[in-house]
Formats: structure tokens, sequence, C-alpha cells
């Protein structure tokens, strides 16, 4: 048969000569009694025996995995281990036990995921996944930068390296046809939650191999890679290195067509979930609002969920789309005024909320507003244009962390120096509060009015 299309059912039939691995003296007395106590043995039996005795039943299939190299042994433990943890997932802490402080427990499975075997490259996957996953905090420091401090285990880091590496490697280029993707996802949306998997994952450019899987889903297959894809997708959301990332990629075109077309209430959910995290990052919120996502809002909120989350995402969805949809308003409106040179004193103008909430946006097309008003200072003969041209040229050194540099290298000093001798008061009054802050900085300018 085919390796790569192996069950674990159909490794389990097998009858492994334990009696010969002792005779050869690849195993101990103490472990075939142990194998014989658990091998073809009822669930419930097996349970029991984990209960007891865990620990050392983990040591045994650890050192045959270690010592034995026959392939149809290694799948078995293997597929031992699988069925141990899959009716459990939380026997993956025995692998810690203090007991075993003395056993490599990552060093067989490590090895193994090098296999040119497609059953114990998927089983040693699952397993080392959940096993890392399942370590306790003590094993890992975590400092400021997301990096893994080596503490009591020297061998994580090159376990969680090596597992990043094998997942990329699927994704890039799968060895097998079906499965490669779905376990590779599955995988990652567990040990995502690892900080040094975060880095180690974005550093190897892992994001942009998530990308391509997230389109609409039909079969039961390609709905589940999915959802573990938004997963890894909606935990990546939180580290702002990944979403930098996203932000240079069509992951957002790509979630408002799974969202438009899922029936699958798990999918939606994460989806939306995924977008309340980035709509208050970079430029997301205008995307979404170009995506048409406040119309998809609405419809999605017309529907009945059950999931309370959803729900409340919804709702923070709608009223920060709509927030920002008067915010992207007020701006435009600012900018068409600025480029026709119709500028008036309208509220915008001396409102420290639009300046607050708008002076990212006079970064664009490399600071074309400035620009422009810095033009204006020079070229109109209209005492109010001159007048607000100085004044929002004040604002913008005020509120931007960079603006007094910004203006200074825009050579704006001289024309608002000229127009302080201008006959019009009020032109010279903004051209004098505009100097002020150009000399002095938004830090010591901060008292100053009109």
């Amino acid at each position: 048969m085919d390796r790569a299309e192996l069950t674990t059912d159909q490794v389990l039939k097998r009858d492994i000569p334990w009696e010969t691995y002792m005779t050869t003296k690849l195993i101990t007395g103490t472990c075939l009694q142990l194998l014989r106590r658990y091998d073809n043995r009822s669930e419930m039996h097996r349970a029991s025996l984990l209960d007891d005795d865990g620990p050392s039943y983990i040591r045994v299939f650890v050192n045959i995995l270690r010592d034995i190299s026959k392939e149809d042994t290694v799948e078995y433990v293997l597929a031992l281990i699988d069925e141990m943890l899959s009716a459990n997932e939380k026997r993956a802490r025995i692998f810690h036990d203090k007991s075993l402080s003395g056993e490599d427990t990552y060093g067989p499975f490590l090895r193994l995921l090098g296999k040119n075997n497609w059953f114990v490259q998927e089983k040693t996957c699952k397993i080392l996944s959940l096993i890392v996953s399942a370590r306790p905090k003590t094993q890992y420091v975590a400092n400021d930068d997301g990096f893994i401090s080596k503490n009591q285990f020297t061998t994580i880091d090159d376990v969680l390296s090596g597992l990043v590496e094998w997942l990329c490697d699927q994704l890039k280029k799968p060895s097998h046809p079906t499965r490669s993707t779905i376990t590779a996802v599955c995988s990652l949306s567990t040990l995502l939650k690892d900080p040094f998997v975060k880095v180690s994952f974005v550093k190897a450019d892992g994001v942009k191999l998530l990308i391509p899987l997230i389109s609409p889903a039909s079969t039961q297959q390609s709905i589940q890679v999915l959802y573990e894809t938004c997963l890894c997708i909606w935990i990546l959301s939180f580290y702002d290195a990944a979403v930098d990332y996203l932000a240079t990629t069509r992951v957002l075109p790509r979630l408002v067509d799974v969202v438009k077309g899922s029936t699958k209430e798990k999918v939606v959910r994460l989806v939306i979930l995924i977008f309340k995290n980035l709509i208050g990052k970079g430029t997301s919120a205008a995307q979404m609002i170009d995506l048409g996502l406040p119309q998809i809002i609405q419809n999605l909120k017309a529907q009945a969920w059950s999931d309370e989350d959803l729900i409340n995402a919804l709702d923070f969805l709608e009223e920060g789309l709509n927030d920002n949809i008067k915010r992207l308003s007020s701006f435009e409106k600012y900018k068409q005024d600025v480029l026709l040179g119709h500028l008036e004193w309208s509220p915008m103008h001396k409102d420290p909320g639009f300046w607050r909430e708008n002076i990212m946006c006079f970064e664009e097309n490399d600071f074309q507003m400035i620009r422009v008003l810095i033009t204006i200072m020079g070229t109109s003969e209209d005492p109010t244009a001159l007048s607000i041209a100085c004044y929002d040229l004040s604002q913008f050194i005020q509120f931007h962390p960079s603006g007094r540099l910004v203006v200074a290298d825009m050579k704006a000093k001289d024309q608002v120096m000229k127009l302080m001798n201008h006959e019009n008061s009020e032109v010279t009054k903004n051209a004098l509060l505009c100097v002020q802050r150009l000399f002095l900085g938004a830090k010591y300018a901060s008292f100053l009015q009109v």
C-alpha cells in the first residue's frame, strides 16, 4: 500500500514483534512489560494506564522512536501516540512531566519530520505541534521583541524553527497533493499562539503563503482549510509586524469575497473578528470602505446569528466604519477646498478633533496638501486664503509628530516671514503664529493661541 494513503486504523492492525526487539536489546525488559500491558488493549484500559503511569509509557514511545528505524514500527508508535492525543489533547502535558526531564522528548520527532514518508511526517507534525504547545511556561522566557531566550530546555528553539520551516515548505511545495495544506494550516493555527513562532513565521515570509488560501469555499475540506487559514490570520492580526506585512497584500479584498459568499457562521465570525482587529491599523478602514464593507455589514446584521461575539463585532465594525466615513469625508472636503483654492473659515480649520483625526492623511502624495498651502502663501492675493494657509500650516506643525521638520524641508519659512509684513492684520497674526510654531516646534508652542 502507498504509505502516503495509510490511515491510523490500518497501521494499528499490525502485529509488531516486541519480543524480538527485546532479544536484540533494542528495548528493555521493562519496556516490553509496559508494551504488553498497553498494546492491543481497549481505549478505556489504555486511558487507565496513562492516568496511572503516563510518563513511563511516553518514555517507552520516545525511546522506540529514537532507537528503532524500521518504518512499520515507527509508523505504529506514531499511530499509538496520535490515537492517545486524539482521544485527549491534554495528554500532551505528560511529555513535560518532571520525571521525563532527563529525556530528549523533542529530538526523535524533529528527526522524523525530515523523513520521506508522508504518514510519518503528518503524524509527527501533529504530535510535535501539540507537545510544544502544551509545554509549561517555565520552558521559555519571551523578551520584548517576542524572541525566546533559552532557559531550562536548550532544544525548544530548534524544534520551533524546524516546525516553522517544514510548515512553510508544505505550503510552498506540498509533499501530499490533498493533505499537506490542511495539515500545515491546522498546525499553524495551534503554533502561532507562541510568540517565537509568530516572529519566525513572519521572518520566514510565511504570511504571503496563507493569502492564496483565502477564497470562497464549497467542499468540506476546502471550508476547513479556509477556516484554519482565517484562524491563522486572526492570530497574526494581534502582531504588529504581521499586520504591516498584511497591509502590502490583497488580504482585505480576499476576506471581503469570503464574507460575501460564506454561509458558515464559524468562517464569517473569524473574518469579522479579523476586520475588527485591522480597522484601526494604517489605511485598512479606508480600504474596507472602498471594498463596500459597510453595506456587507448591514446585510450581515439583518441575518439571525447565534454567536454573541459575532453580533458584538458587527456592531463594533458598523460604528467604526461610520466614524471613518465621516472622517474621510471631512478630509476629502478639506482637500477639495485646498486644491481649488476655495479657502473659507469653515469649522474644520479650527477644530482640534479634525486635526487629530486626520493629521496622518496630510502625508498622502508626499505631503501634497502642505505643498499646496505653501504655494497659496506665495501666490494668492486673497487675505482670507493667506490667513487660512498660515493657520493650517501652524496646525500641521502642531499636530504632526514631524510637522516642523517637514515644513522646514519645504523651505516655507521665507514665505511665512514675508506675510508677517502683510497689510492685513489677520494675515500677519496667523503668519506670526506659524513662525512661532515653526521656530519653537509643537512641544514648546502648544500654548500659542490665535
